[in-house]
């Protein structure tokens, strides 16, 4: 396939707004046109929370409402052979020139851009609908003009009422009046597929408060700052991304993550932008700004989803590659049928069934079916909190039979808090706390967080770490305050030449997880630490198993804590004690058993896994690492955003399906009908004006089916 790219040396924002595709993403150009590929109007590859370019609805109508005013005369004055004597002063030959000045600006002027696509696609050998249209409107107003103009070359057979011979300068005009209501339905209700983008752009407010040197004043939002104090009051939209410093409210946080109940933000809380604030004020510090902000990337990922192409899309490319010359042959050969065996006048009824084929067989309504839910399908996740990195994730989630479910921060909070100290050698909790917090006050893993929580419930001072080092999944290492400190599970501390005593006592819960301190190579206490289960795990679970799924639980946890976490979900097969190569590895197998499998994660040690998966899932609340190799990111990090994201899919593609049913069953009925297959049984003819309101209108079905999407509950 050809590609169309900006020039390197032009770079998009120098010059001007770059405009892809929506069938063939690769397209790309600067300023608004039509693809050179398909044909079909460009469409901005960034979305703006500006005006929305609508230059070229606005041509479209302009073109056709000028056809409408001069074809509907056109059509009165083609009829006057039929109205009977009443209208004799406009029989005979002066006929065929009225109809050829009526239909000459209609063909000419407002086609034309008919004309210009159906040449760019013999020009770029990729047939499309305007190849067809424009054979089809060319045919027919060439052969009417000669008509009209040489009458002498047609024999007497061709020769119609009136005494002049047959032209259809209506049929043309009436074909281009039609695509063109096509054409302006059409990217009405284009334009409707981007609106979840849109209103995420419009969340973010203009301005801001910013509090600067004990003086509050308005500043636009891009001269926000990380660090800025900014003042958000009651009933405003929170600006950007960050945490609460002074004072609390309750915030409305729907259309980020698709949950409907307002949330209660105190100190430390975080906050993000574009939410909207209850009803009263308070003080957040800004952390993430302009790109940065989670409204951002969100904008992004699903931009770049709905330019991406789903498997199914494939099949409907292979038939786009063959459909168009196979019309043309049907065309040519019905041409010849009735000009050898129809009726008088035989190469009337050639022209006009063979422009019915080609009219009616625009592979437009194919080319539409695939891309236009996938982009509705997608702005519609986002605003329920799923977001859907590409069209293949969409498509895949629907058939995924297994689910891989990490335990902490997936199954659990995620946010664990210390039950108990058991210190050895002599040292006291204080100092097992402070020295173990020390060192994974740098870490990103949960259990850090506990600790730092604990050792700052307990007052303790805690000392920076150098040379710290880890082993995603076992423990981590460094020296806190000259000494070696070592914290993990026990078969990391054993590997790292640390004794156990034979014998020892922990006062363990089952729900909690061991973690081990040694300072200077002796153990010096073990940790009991427990997370809490997600209010709605074990109800996801038994959503997915009632649903076929098979939900599997992986841990680098204890067998004991692992079990328990299992057994209150309602999960019976689990792995615990696993490191992050074995989780990949569980889905590998999983996979090679003919299972399609989804990985639900979000720490770094799930990354490995899920990039592995068909479909990897990341909670929104978890690292990047993780957001990054997931395929579908759920805002809020709830569980039951997996069964948003399947019942999306499964919208979605039963969506792809009806859509791509009625293309091909327009085209296999209508071809046939076209050709006029069912004149020698019932004497039926489809009009090349019938056969132009059908293709058009079948586009426009195909977007309004997939506009439903945007109303599918989730």
């Amino acid at each position: 396939a050809k590609t169309f790219t900006v020039s390197p040396a032009q770079p998009a924002a120098s010059v001007g707004v770059v405009y892809v595709c929506p069938m063939d993403p690769e397209v790309r150009k600067i300023g608004p046109g039509a693809c050179p590929k398909c044909g079909m109007a460009l469409e901005p590859e960034t979305i703006t929370s500006g005006e929305e370019d609508n230059s070229e609805l606005r041509d479209m109508q302009r073109r056709f409402w000028i056809a409408l005013v001069l074809t509907v005369p056109l059509l009165i004055v083609a009829m006057v052979p039929m109205l009977g004597a009443g209208m004799a002063f406009l029989h005979g030959p002066l006929l065929p020139y009225l109809e050829l000045l009526l239909a000459t600006p209609v063909v000419l002027w407002c086609g034309w851009p008919f004309f210009v696509r159906g040449w760019a696609s013999v020009v770029n050998r990729s047939s499309n609908m305007f190849t067809l249209i424009a054979l089809g409107v060319g045919v027919a107003y060439i052969y009417s003009v000669a008509a009209a103009l040489a009458p002498q070359i047609f024999p007497e057979a061709l020769r119609g009422m009136g005494g002049h011979p047959d032209v259809y300068f209506e049929a043309a005009a009436a074909i281009v009046t039609l695509v063109l209501l096509g054409q302006v339905l059409e990217l009405r209700a284009r334009g409707q597929t981007s609106s979840a983008i849109r209103s995420l752009l419009n969340l973010a407010p203009p301005t801001a408060h910013r509090i600067e040197a004990g003086r509050e004043e308005d500043v636009a939002l891009e001269l926000v700052h990380p660090g800025d104090l900014l003042r958000v009051k009651p009933g405003e939209k929170i600006p950007v991304d960050g945490v609460v410093v002074e004072g609390s409210s309750s915030v409305d946080e729907a259309m980020i993550t698709g949950e409907s109940l307002p949330v209660e933000k105190s100190k430390d809380a975080s906050v993000i932008g574009g939410t909207i604030n209850g009803t009263s004020s308070f003080v957040m510090r800004a952390q993430r700004v302009g790109l940065e902000t989670l409204l951002a990337q969100i904008v992004n990922l699903v931009s770049q989803a709905q330019r991406s192409r789903a498997p199914i899309q494939r099949y409907a490319d292979k038939v786009a590659v063959i459909f168009v010359p196979a019309v043309v042959a049907v065309a040519g050969l019905t041409f010849a049928a009735w000009a050898i065996w129809g009726p008088q006048p035989r190469l009337a009824y050639a022209l006009v069934n063979a422009v019915a084929v080609l009219i009616i067989a625009c592979p437009c309504a194919l080319g539409l079916a695939t891309p236009m839910a996938v982009m509705v399908a997608t702005g519609r996740g986002a605003r329920a909190g799923v977001l859907i990195k590409n069209a293949e994730a969409l498509e895949i989630l629907e058939k995924v039979d297994t689910v891989v479910i990490d335990k902490t921060g997936t199954l659990t909070e995620g946010k664990p808090r210390v039950l108990g100290v058991h210190p050895f050698g002599g040292h006291s909790e204080d100092e097992v706390v402070g020295i173990a917090a020390g060192l994974e006050q740098v870490s990103e893993h949960p259990l850090a967080a506990a600790l730092m929580t604990e050792a700052h419930k307990r007052g303790l001072n805690v000392a920076p770490a150098d040379k710290f080092r880890s082993q995603t999944g076992r423990g981590v290492m460094g020296e806190v305050r000259g000494q070696t400190v070592l914290v993990g599970n026990e078969n990391f501390l054993r590997e790292n030449g640390v004794p156990f005593p034979s014998a020892r006592i922990v006062a363990k819960n089952a729900t909690s997880s061991e973690i081990f301190v040694a300072i200077a190579g002796e153990l010096a206490g073990i940790l009991a630490i427990a997370d809490a289960i997600k209010p709605d795990a074990a109800a996801t679970v038994r959503q997915l198993r009632g649903a076929g799924v098979n939900v599997v639980m992986l841990t680098g946890d204890n067998a004991l804590t692992a079990e328990s976490v299992a057994r209150a979900a309602g999960i019976a097969d689990f792995e615990a004690g696993i490191l992050p190569a074995r989780k990949a590895e569980v889905v590998a197998k999983l996979q090679n058993e003919g299972h399609i499998v989804a990985m639900a994660g979000d720490g770094i040690n799930d990354a490995p896994a899920l990039a592995q998966a068909q479909v990897g899932i990341a909670m929104g609340t978890g690292t990047d690492v993780a957001m990054s190799a997931g395929t579908v990111i759920l805002v809020k990090g709830d569980l039951q955003g997996i069964l948003r994201a399947r019942k999306l899919s499964q919208a979605a593609m039963r969506n792809i399906r009806q859509n791509l049913f009625f293309a091909f069953v327009y085209n296999a009925l209508g071809v046939p009908v076209a050709a006029g297959v069912l004149y020698p049984f019932f004497g039926w003819r489809l009009s090349p004006i019938l056969a132009a309101a059908a293709m058009s209108f079948s586009s426009v079905s195909v977007i309004t089916n997939s506009l439903r999407l945007r109303n599918v509950k989730l």
